[in-house]
Formats: C-alpha cells, sequence, structure tokens
C-alpha cells in the first residue's frame, strides 16, 4: 500500500478570513484526509479564536467533494456518545461518507476542566475511554442502543438511518499504552500516534524512532493476543510531536527521507499540519505545497 499523506488544520480562522480556503486547497492538493483537532481550546492558542470541530467539519464537507474529514482526536473530556454519535452520523451524511473519527483518551489541557470538574487521573481518563468506546461503536452501527456503565448511559437511543459508511464510520484510534492498543485493536480501523512524548523535549530523532518501532511490536503483539490480523490496521502518526518537531517540513528531501523511516515501521498515513505563522507549526507555504503534490509519488 501506498503511504497515504494528510494533514490537519487547526479551526483557529475565522470560516470566510481563511477558514474555508484552507480545506478546499487541501483538496486541490491531493491530501487523502485533512482532520481538525476536537478541543474547546489548546495550548498557545487559548486566548484567540478557536472555533467548534463538528461544525467546521459540517461546513468543509459542503466545499469538498473527494477529500476525507476527520477529528485528530475527540475524546471523552467534554464529549458523551450518545450526544457525539448524532453529530457524527449528520457529518457523516452530510458528507457523503467522508469522516473518520480520531479518537483518544484526552488529556489534563484545558478541555479537562472547562465543564467544571476536577481534571480525572490517567486511570479514570483510561477507565473512561474503556467505556466510551465500545459504547460509541453500538450507537454508530445499531438503531436504537440502551445501556448502563460506569460512566456512560444510553437509554434507547435511536440513531436511524445510521451513518452512510457501513457498519458504521471507521475509527481512528490514539493510543500508546496497552489499554488503549487494545481498544484500537479491538475496534479501530487505524491506531494512531504523535511518538513518545517523554523524548519531545530532549530526545532525538534516532530514539523517536525506536521508541515508535517498539510501540508498533506492542501493537502487533496485542492484535495477535486479540485475534485481529494486524495487516488490517492502518497506523497513523501525526507530526509535529517528535524531537524532529518541524525540521521534516523544511524541504521536499528532508520529508521524503523522514516519512520513508516511518514507513519502514509499517506505518500507511503521515499527517502534517497545515501551516500556521507565528506558531510551532510555522513552516514555509511553498515548501509545504510541494511536498503535498510531490512527497506521495516518491513515497510508492
Amino acid at each position: 500500500m501506498s503511504l497515504r499523506l494528510s494533514t490537519v488544520i487547526l479551526p483557529y480562522r475565522r470560516w470566510h478570513e481563511g477558514g474555508r480556503s484552507a480545506w478546499t486547497r487541501a483538496e486541490q492538493l491531493g491530501f487523502h484526509t485533512a482532520y481538525t483537532y476536537d478541543h474547546l481550546s489548546w495550548r498557545t492558542f487559548r486566548d484567540g479564536p478557536w472555533f467548534g470541530a463538528v461544525p467546521t467539519l459540517t461546513a468543509a464537507a459542503g466545499v469538498t467533494e473527494r477529500l476525507r474529514l476527520g477529528t485528530l482526536v475527540t475524546s471523552p473530556n467534554f464529549r458523551h456518545p450518545v450526544t457525539l454519535a448524532k453529530e457524527l452520523i449528520s457529518l457523516d451524511d452530510i458528507s457523503g461518507g467522508r469522516v473518520t473519527l480520531g479518537i483518544g483518551a484526552g488529556g489534563s489541557g484545558f478541555d479537562a476542566t472547562a465543564l467544571g470538574q476536577e481534571p480525572w487521573t490517567p486511570r479514570e481518563r483510561a477507565d473512561r475511554f474503556a467505556e466510551f468506546v465500545p459504547l460509541l461503536d453500538r450507537l454508530l452501527s445499531e438503531d436504537a442502543v440502551s445501556y448502563e456503565g460506569d460512566f456512560y448511559s444510553a437509554h434507547e437511543a435511536r440513531n436511524i438511518p445510521g451513518c452512510v459508511q457501513r457498519p458504521r464510520l471507521p475509527f481512528a484510534v490514539a493510543a500508546t499504552g496497552p489499554r488503549g492498543m487494545r481498544l484500537a485493536a479491538r475496534f479501530g480501523q487505524a491506531w494512531v500516534t504523535t511518538g513518545d512524548p517523554k523524548l519531545y523535549e530532549n530526545g532525538t530523532p534516532e530514539q523517536s524512532i525506536q521508541a515508535i518501532r517498539r510501540q508498533a511490536e506492542r501493537l502487533d503483539d496485542i492484535c495477535a493476543e486479540v485475534g485481529r490480523d494486524m495487516t488490517d490496521l492502518d497506523r497513523v502518526l501525526l507530526t509535529g510531536f517528535t524531537p524532529d518537531r518541524v525540521a521534516p517540513l523544511q524541504s521536499l528531501d528532508a520529508f521524503v527521507d523522514f516519512a520513508g523511516r516511518h514507513a519502514e515501521l509499517g506505518f500507511t498515513e503521515i499527517v502534517i499540519h497545515w501551516p500556521i505563522p507565528d506558531s510551532p507549526f510555522a513552516t514555509d507555504e511553498k515548501v509545504f505545497e510541494q511536498i503535498a503534490m510531490e512527497a506521495p509519488a516518491q513515497l510508492r
């Protein structure tokens, strides 16, 4: 399989002041998927404009035809499976079946306390995620669901007519630990990683490659445990969070080398951030577009 190239467009611009043009340009450039972050606010963007993921993706669906659309990632931090399922089914319908749900356990950022709660511990996030994903799977693939769990409930929740994509839209499950990887193996159509966060500040690119190789090997073992064909699970690398940071986007050759080394580890999709001036994702737009147009052919 050829390595797919996708992008993530942060929802920080008003739709009619540059927001729309990024999504239409992503389709013109031939990206496989354009994702956006599903946060209420995020890191250094907290005190500036930031728009909702589902309305943004709905608008993007209306101005594109072929481009797949998705979240990277949605989490239980402020989402409930019942209401999320209804929004996703609607988005999948509006887009004509072009939606991928990137989903993760969430973190301790601004989303974790925006609803007035105390931030959950890593164990609590994992416990909720372990209940969130199977329930969402049912809600997106069954007409009516009732469920009573430790964290989430559904009472005769109706989701007719269901997703355009059958049996439901695909899940791309972000995980680095064994519990999350087990969810990816059981329910995911893809697994997502950003690498080892412990290496971001002081690690080297080679250390990052080795850490990601160990993650991929752990996923292989878990797939074998649960009886999942490991070749049936796509592997997605969201870039920008390894020690390389934006270095792979400095030239076409640098990116092809970076992507090729990860393709050797079994990755089927590489996601790069749309350039944002004066941010951690500040890159040259001309080089970015050259990578989008020319790199996929070199990575076949």
